[in-house]
C-alpha cells in the first residue's frame, strides 16, 4: 500500500488501533466515512493521489467488516488510470468490494479488456487476476476469448501466460457451458510440450479440468503426459527454483499422474512401458526420511503413483512393490505416514488381488489397531475386515473380540458389526460362529442390533444339528450373575425352542429351565417380557404331561400379566394361559419353528455394500457412474413362503397370498444406518426415525414376531374415505382397479405436523417423505418404493407449485426396479404467505394398469414458521406498535372443536406456535408467538391472542397480528382452519385390506421401513 507515502491513510490505521473499545471504533469509522463520502462528491477537486488513498481506506474499513455502501464508481473508474498505483488500487479494491453481479462491474469490462489485449505485461496480470477473481458470467462472455489468445501467444512473457492459464481455469469451472472448449485438443497437445515449467504447471490444471469434463477429446494429449512425467523423473531441464527439498516440481507430478486416471486405459505399449517406468522409478525411490517437508512432498507423489497404478490395474509385481512399500510406512512412528500406509494398503486391497501379500504384514496391522490415535484405530479395522477370508478368518475375528473389551465407545458398534460379519462368512464350522456371535452379545451387548442375533437364530433353525449345541451355550450363559438383555432375549429364544434336547443333561430340566429364565425378568424391559412369556409357553409344550409344579408357576406368571398395562404383554398372557390349558394339542399349536428360507444374509449384503461404497474409483469410474437424475435407488430382493405358524417371538407368518393389517401391537425391526429402530404399527411411526431405515437397502431377517388375531381385520379397498379426493385424484376409470391404502388425507394432515411419514400406498407403491425446514428453505426427500416382484413402468414425479413456492425436484428414473426404491430430492423456497398447497403429480405403470395419483404436499404454512419465545415486554411493545387492521386482525370463530386449554397449547405447540404462559392475566385466554419466513418478508414477528369461553368451548375470539397484512390474514384463517378441524397427528391410518396384485409381495404394514424390511 506504501504506507509510507500515505500519511493520512496511516494516521487513520493508528486511530482505529488506538480505539479502546467497539464503540470508539465505530464512531471514528463512521466519521471517516462521512468524510470520504463529501470528498466524492466534490470529485473534480480529487487528485488521483487523494482518490487512490481514500479507496485504500475504503477497502481497510471493509476489511473491518463495515459496509461500505458507496464509492465503488470512483474504486472501478480508476482501473482506466493511466499510471500503475492508481490502477492497481482498483483492481485490487474493485475485486475485493464487488462480487460478480454487481451492475458496476459492466463498466470496468472494457476497460479490464484493453488492459488484457495492451502491451503492458504489468496491467495484463492485473487484469487476469481481477477477471478469475471475479469469475463471472459476463467476464467470461466478454473476455474468455482474450483470455485464450493470451494463453496461446507465443510472444508473451511465460508470467503472462501461466496467470491467462489459471484465469480460464477459474472461468471454466463456473461457465463450462460459456467457454468454447471445442477442438482445444491440439492447443493443449501443444501447451503440454512448454518447457517452462511455470506454464507447464498452469497449463496442467487447466488440463486436469478439461479431461475430467471429457477425455474423450484428449485422448492425443496422454503420450505428452507420459513425456511429462519422463521428464520430471529423469529430472531433466529442470530449473533450481522448481526443484522441491531435491524433487523435481512434486505439484506438477501429481497433477500429471491424476490427469492420466481420466483416461480409462493406456493401449500403447510403448506409452504403457514408459508410463510404467516412471511408476517404478517413483517406487523404488520413496522412502521415509527424517525431513518432514520432503516427506510430505515425496508422499504426495508417491501416493498419486498409487492411486495410477490401481487405477491402470498394472502387472502383480508392481503391486507387489506397492504393497511392500505401505507395509514399511505401517510399521514407522510417524502417525501420519502410518494412517496413510493403511488407507493405501486398505484401497489397494479392494481393487486388487493382492490378499496374500497382505496378509504378510497381518501382525503389525493388529499391532495398529491398539494405536493411541483413533484415526489409525479405525484404518486398521478397516484393513483386517478387508483381508479376512477362510485361512486367517479365525485369528483376525479373536483378535477383534479381545480388542472389543477396550475399544472405544464410538467403535465397537462397527466393531461388533464388523466381526459379525466375518465369522458368517468365513466359519469354519456353525459352533464356532454361534460362539462368536454368543461372546460378541456378552462383551458388547449394548452395541450388537438385533439383526445380528436374528441371524443366529436363523442358522440354528435351519441346522438340526447345531440346535442341541446352541441351546447349551445358551444355557451355560445363563448361569452368569449379570448378563445383558440381548443375551437374555436370543437364550430364551433357543432354550423356548430346543431345550427339551437337553433334557439328560444335569441342570437342564423343564423346571430348571424356567427357573433360570424366570430370574432375569426383573431386570428386562418391557419390549423383552413377551418373548419370555412365549419361552414359557414353550417349555410347557416341550414337556407334555407337564410338570404340576412347574405348570402353577407358568400359570401363575400369566396370571399375574392378565391385567398388565401394556397391551402386547396382556394379550399374550390372556391367550398363553387360554392354550397352555388344552393339553396335548398345545404341541400342535405351539410347534417348532420350519425353517427360513433360503436368502441372502442381511449381514453379507451390508458387507458387500460398504465394500462397494468404500472401494477406491478412480475419476473414469466415477464419472461413468454419474447419473443424470439425483435420485438415489435402493434394491433388495425378499422372496416370501412359509405357512402359518407361531414362532419363538410369537407372530403368525403369513402366506404370500394375503395381505394381512397386523396387530396394533405387532412391532418390526427395521434398518437405520446399521442401527435398528423398533416401529409401532399403531402409530405407522419408529421410535426413533420413520424414514432412517430408507436410507439403507438391506432387508433384516428377524425372527417373526408374534400377533394374536391371525385373521385379516381390514375394511374392503373400496371403502375409501371421501376425504382422500382432496389429495388423490385417480385418472380417468382406473380408479377401481389400483386403490389406496389408508386414509389419505389423514396421512396428509399427520405430515403438516411431523416431518417424516408415509403419504401415501397403494398395493404397488408407498411413497414417503422425510423433511427439513430452515426459516424460508425446505428440503423433502420423497421415498417412492415398489413394492412388487414386478418392475414399475413410466414413473413420474412431478410437481405442482402454486405461486408462493419455488420448487426443484430432481428427476424421477422413469423405471423402479423389482422391490426397489428411490429417493428423490425437492428443494422448496416460500416466496411469500400463502396457504396454498403444492401437488404432488405421480403416475406410474404397473401391468395394464396405468395408475395416476395428484398428492397433496405437507409444504404448509406452518412448516415456516420458527417459535419463539418472548418476554412480557417485547410482546406487549411490539403488540401496541400494531395498532388495527390490516396489521392486526381479530375474528370471533364458531364451530371449535371442544378442547380444554392445555389441549389448544398442545395443539399451539404442533402448529410450531409457542405458547407463551403467563403472558395474559386472564386464566381463560391463551397468548402464543412464532417467526415466519419468507423470501420477501424475510424474518416476521408473529403474535396471536386467543379468548376462550369455559361456558362454551365451541366458540372463541382470536386476533393475530404482525407486521406483513397478507401474514396476518393467511396466519389468521391456518388457525381458524385448525381449529375447526384438528390434525390427525400421530393417528394410524385406516386399516384397507387389499386383494393380491399379480407378481405383488404383500408388505403387511403401512410404515415405510417395512417396505426394505422385507416379509419373514
Amino acid at each position: 500500500m506504501a504506507m509510507s507515502s500515505m500519511r493520512g491513510l496511516s494516521v487513520f490505521i493508528s486511530d482505529v488501533r488506538n480505539c479502546r473499545n467497539k464503540e470508539q471504533e465505530r464512531l471514528r469509522v463512521d466519521k471517516e466515512l462521512g468524510n470520504i463520502r463529501t470528498r466524492f462528491k466534490n470529485e473534480k477537486g480529487l487528485t488521483p493521489y487523494e482518490k487512490k488513498k481514500y479507496v485504500w481506506k475504503m477497502l481497510y474499513i471493509y476489511m473491518l467488516g463495515y459496509d461500505v455502501d458507496f464509492g465503488h464508481m470512483e474504486a472501478v473508474s480508476l482501473i482506466s488510470a493511466p499510471k500503475y498505483p492508481e490502477k492497481q488500487v482498483g483492481y485490487i479494491v474493485t475485486s475485493c468490494l464487488l462480487n460478480e453481479n454487481h451492475d458496476f462491474l459492466r463498466l470496468a469490462i472494457n476497460a479490464v479488456r484493453n488492459d488484457i489485449i495492451g502491451r503492458n505485461e504489468t496491467f495484463q496480470c492485473l487484469a487476469l487476476t481481477l477477471v478469475g477473481n471475479i469469475g463471472g458470467r459476463e467476464f467470461a462472455e466478454s473476455l474468455a476469448p482474450d483470455v485464450q489468445k493470451l494463453l496461446l501467444s507465443s510472444s508473451c512473457r511465460p508470467l503472462v501466460r501461466k496467470k491467462a492459464a489459471l484465469c480460464l481455469l477459474r472461468l471454466f469451472r463456473k461457465n463450462s457451458d460459456i467457454l468454447n472448449v471445442d477442438g482445444w485438443s491440439d492447443r493443449m497437445s501443444q501447451l503440454l510440450d512448454e518447457r517452462d515449467l511455470g506454464v507447464l504447471t498452469s497449463s496442467m490444471s487447466l488440463f486436469v479440468a478439461l479431461v475430467a469434463n471429457n477425455h474423450e477429446a484428449y485422448w492425443s494429449c496422454l503420450p505428452k503426459c507420459v513425456k511429462v512425467m519422463e521428464r520430471l523423473a529423469r529430472n531433466q531441464d529442470i530449473p533450481q527454483e522448481y526443484t522441491y527439498y531435491g524433487i523435481p516440481s512434486p505439484w506438477l507430478q501429481v497433477k500429471t499422474m491424476r490427469a492420466l486416471q481420466y483416461f480409462p486405459t493406456v493401449e500403447d505399449p510403448s506409452i504403457r512401458r514408459a508410463l510404467f517406468d516412471v511408476l517404478q522409478r517413483i517406487l523404488m525411490g520413496t522412502d521415509v526420511v527424517k525431513n518432514v517437508n520432503k516427506n510430505n512432498a515425496s508422499h504426495a507423489v508417491l501416493f498419486e503413483a498409487l492411486a495410477l497404478v490401481m487405477h491402470l490395474d498394472s502387472e502383480k509385481e508392481m503391486m507387489s512393490q506397492c504393497v511392500a512399500l505401505l507395509g514399511k510406512f505401517i510399521a514407522v512412528r510417524e502417525p501420519n505416514i502410518r494412517y496413510l500406509g493403511l488407507e493405501n494398503i486398505t484401497r489397494m486391497l479392494m481393487v486388487t488381488d493382492v490378499h496374500e501379500i497382505i496378509k504378510r504384514h497381518q501382525a503389525q496391522i493388529i499391532t495398529s489397531l491398539k494405536d493411541p490415535d483413533i484415526s489409525i484405530r479405525r484404518r486398521s479395522l478397516d484393513l483386517l475386515y478387508g483381508m479376512c477370508d477362510v485361512s486367517n478368518a479365525k485369528d483376525i475375528v479373536e483378535e477383534l473380540l479381545q480388542y472389543l473389551a477396550t475399544a472405544d465407545f464410538a467403535m465397537r458398534e462397527e466393531l461388533a458389526l464388523k466381526a459379525a460379519i466375518l465369522a458368517e462368512k468365513f466359519a469354519p464350522d456353525l459352533s464356532w460362529y454361534v460362539d462368536v456371535i454368543l461372546q460378541l452379545i456378552d462383551k458388547a451387548g449394548d452395541f450388537v442390533s438385533d439383526d445380528i442375533w436374528f441371524r443366529v437364530v436363523q442358522f440354528v433353525t435351519n441346522n438340526e444339528d447345531l440346535q442341541p449345541y446352541a441351546a447349551l451355550k445358551a444355557r451355560e450363559y445363563l448361569d452368569k450373575t449379570a448378563i445383558h438383555e440381548t443375551m437374555v432375549k436370543v437364550s430364551a429364544y433357543l432354550l423356548g425352542e430346543y431345550s427339551h434336547l437337553l433334557a439328560r443333561r444335569p441342570g437342564c430340566s423343564p423346571k430348571e429351565i424356567f427357573s433360570i429364565i424366570h430370574e432375569k425378568l426383573p431386570t428386562v424391559s418391557t419390549p423383552t417380557i413377551p418373548i419370555l412369556l412365549t419361552t414359557y409357553a414353550k417349555i410347557l409344550m416341550h414337556s407334555q404331561p407337564p410338570d404340576p409344579e412347574l405348570q402353577n408357576q407358568v400359570w401363575a406368571v400369566y396370571s399375574k400379566y392378565e391385567s398388565c398395562i401394556d397391551a402386547e404383554i396382556q394379550q399374550r398372557a390372556v391367550e398363553y394361559l387360554a392354550l397352555s390349558r388344552q393339553g396335548e394339542a398345545l404341541i400342535d399349536i405351539l410347534a417348532e419353528m420350519p425353517k427360513f428360507p433360503e436368502r441372502q444374509s442381511s449381514l453379507i449384503k451390508k458387507a458387500e455394500d460398504t465394500e462397494a461404497d468404500t472401494a477406491e474409483l478412480s475419476a473414469i469410474k466415477l464419472r461413468t457412474q454419474q447419473q443424470t437424475s439425483n435420485a438415489l435407488v435402493l434394491t433388495d430382493q425378499c422372496p416370501v413362503n412359509g405357512a402359518p405358524q407361531v414362532s419363538q417371538l410369537g407372530m403368525v407368518l403369513v402366506p404370500s397370498t394375503s395381505n394381512v393389517n397386523q396387530n396394533a401391537v405387532d412391532q418390526r425391526v427395521t434398518q437405520s444406518n446399521g442401527n435398528l429402530s423398533v416401529v409401532d404399527s399403531q402409530d405407522q411411526a419408529p421410535i426413533g426415525d420413520i424414514l432412517g431405515d430408507l436410507l439403507s437397502p438391506l432387508a433384516i431377517e428377524g425372527p417373526p414376531g408374534v400377533s394374536s388375531q391371525p385373521e385379516v381385520n381390514g375394511v374392503p379397498s373400496h371403502e375409501v374415505d371421501a376425504n382422500d379426493a382432496l389429495a388423490l385424484a385417480p385418472v380417468g376409470d382406473q380408479e377401481s382397479t389400483v386403490l389406496p391404502i389408508g386414509d389419505i388425507a389423514e396421512r396428509f394432515q399427520a405430515l403438516c405436523v411431523k416431518d417424516s411419514g408415509v403419504l401415501y400406498e397403494d398395493p404397488n407403491v408407498q411413497i414417503g417423505i422425510k423433511a427439513e425446514w430452515r426459516g424460508h428453505l425446505g428440503r423433502m426427500v420423497l421415498f417412492l418404493g415398489n413394492k412388487n416382484t414386478a418392475p414399475l413402468d413410466s414413473v413420474q414425479a412431478l410437481v405442482l407449485a402454486p405461486s408462493h413456492l419455488k420448487s426443484d425436484i430432481s428427476l424421477v428414473p422413469e423405471v423402479i426396479p423389482p422391490r426397489a426404491q428411490v429417493q428423490c430430492p425437492l428443494e422448496v423456497v416460500n416466496l411469500h404467505p400463502s396457504r396454498d398447497v403444492a401437488v404432488l403429480d405421480f403416475s406410474y405403470k404397473f401391468g395394464t394398469y396405468l395408475v395416476n395419483n395428484k398428492l397433496r404436499l405437507p409444504a404448509v404454512l406452518n412448516k415456516f414458521l420458527q417459535p419463539i419465545q418472548v418476554s412480557a415486554e417485547e410482546f406487549f411493545s411490539q403488540w401496541r406498535s400494531l395498532p388495527g387492521p390490516p396489521l392486526k386482525l381479530q375474528e370471533v370463530v364458531r364451530g371449535v372443536i371442544p378442547m380444554s386449554l392445555g389441549e389448544m397449547a398442545n395443539l399451539f405447540n404442533s402448529l410450531r406456535l409457542m405458547v407463551c404462559p403467563g403472558l395474559d392475566p386472564n386464566a381463560c385466554n391463551l397468548v402464543a408467538s412464532t417467526t415466519f419466513y419468507s423470501e420477501s418478508t424475510r424474518a416476521v414477528l408473529c403474535l396471536i391472542r386467543i379468548e376462550t369461553d369455559p361456558a362454551d368451548r365451541t366458540q372463541l375470539r382470536m386476533t393475530v397480528a404482525s407486521g406483513d397484512p397478507t401474514l396476518t390474514f393467511e396466519l389468521k384463517e391456518f388457525i381458524k382452519e385448525n381449529l375447526v378441524s384438528i390434525p390427525t397427528a400421530g393417528k394410524p391410518p385406516a386399516p384397507v385390506a387389499q386383494q393380491p396384485q399379480p407378481n405383488h409381495q404383500p408388505i403387511a404394514s403401512s410404515d415405510p421401513g417395512a417396505l426394505l424390511a422385507g416379509l419373514l
